[in-house]
């Protein structure tokens, strides 16, 4: 590489090292992830995203004007060929605390779902489970997700196609129980940035031998939906992203969000019952 070339190639990664600070740090703000005091367990699985997630907040805590803790938790779910060395030589290598977990989980999954059925659905659930009992165990005010943007994206239209419902993944999300606060700091980060990042970064990838190429074929449909997408309209992603960040219930047609019955009524009171315009089997005689 010439001279030139490695000057063009560092300004490169720099560019999208800070493009990446600035879209996770204005999702921490837009939405309220990060207080001061707050201990943030980061859950780490190994993967492209959960390294720059880390990455992202570590770099957001060295100048932020509020103190926060970290801490990286990996679940170690006894998975085939699992290298329990990785994760533990990369965290040390840049100081960073860290708790490994371990389940087995995979015994579980493989004794529970059929041969060739989807095992994720029931391994994230185990995984969950685990993760939310440790924060509970340890008061973590915060537990951080490396979901980004594509991921939301997907997500809806799984939603939307699979389940009829309008609904993805929120950028910050209290659980069932109430107990646990869910934030994804990378909300506003592409995946593809993020992929390359990753790259850049030389992070130590560590792929799930359980179902790591056995994704879903809805969401691989719905992922290949949105390539092609953007592929032939460039910003097509970006734009549905913004239209689930700018909801007018008014349009639309959920009237548990918007009183549809009341709207233009000229009496104060609810209306009447409709079985008259339902189809039912009342009819009116006339003598």
């Amino acid at each position: 590489m010439t001279a030139a070339a490695a000057r063009k190639h560092e300004i490169d990664t720099n560019k999208l090292a800070k493009r990446l600070r600035r879209q996770t740090g204005q999702a921490i703000a837009d939405y309220n992830m990060i207080e001061d005091g707050d201990r943030v367990m980061v859950c780490l699985s190994g993967g492209k995203d959960s390294y720059t997630l880390l990455s992202m907040l570590r770099q957001l805590q060295t100048k932020a004007p509020v103190r926060f803790e970290l801490l990286a938790v990996h679940l170690d779910q006894k998975q085939p060929d699992y290298d329990a060395r990785i994760l533990p030589e990369y965290l040390r290598s840049i100081g960073m605390p860290f708790v490994i977990l371990e389940q087995d989980t995979y015994s579980v999954v493989k004794r529970v779902i059929p041969e060739g059925k989807t095992m994720c659905g029931l391994c994230s659930r185990l995984r969950r489970g685990a993760l939310y009992s440790f924060a509970e165990r340890e008061g973590f005010s915060k537990i951080a997700l490396g979901h980004h943007r594509d991921d939301m994206v997907e997500t809806l239209f799984l939603n939307m196609f699979h389940q009829a419902t309008l609904k993805a993944m929120p950028p910050k999300l209290q659980s069932d129980d109430g107990k646990h606060m869910v934030i994804r700091p990378l909300a506003y980060c592409r995946e593809s940035d993020i992929a390359e990042y990753a790259e850049q970064q030389r992070f130590p990838i560590m792929p799930c031998n359980l179902c790591g190429s056995q994704e879903t074929l809805q969401r691989k449909a719905i992922k290949q939906m949105l390539h092609e997408w953007e592929r032939k309209h460039p910003g097509r992603s970006e734009n549905v992203f913004r239209a689930m960040t700018t909801i007018v219930p008014s349009q639309l047609a959920d009237r548990d969000l918007f009183d549809f019955a009341a709207l233009g009524s000229r009496n104060a009171t609810r209306p009447q019952p409709t079985d008259w315009l339902l189809g039912d089997n009342t009819e009116h005689s006339q003598d």
